[in-house]
């Protein structure tokens, strides 16, 4: 017979395999955008540490660009 610690655990594994499994929601392949709205956003260095770009001018500050549609 299943003690209580046994069913707890087995619940916590069957919702969190279930989550990895359900919880993304995204359909269709990953993709990197290569259009020109793409070349202006910032990369993953630019984004962790934003006061620190290596391309950018000390005092230039740049407005967000919006952002791109979707592929259909």
């Amino acid at each position: 017979m299943l003690k209580a610690p046994q069913i707890l655990v087995r619940t916590l594994v069957l919702a969190a395999s279930a989550a990895a499994l359900f919880g993304c929601g995204q359909r269709g392949p990953l993709y990197l955008p290569t259009g020109p709205a793409a070349g202006q956003r910032a990369t993953l260095p630019e984004t962790l540490t934003p006061g620190s770009s290596a391309g950018s001018s000390a005092g230039a500050t740049q407005a967000p660009t919006p952002a791109a549609s979707a592929p259909r």
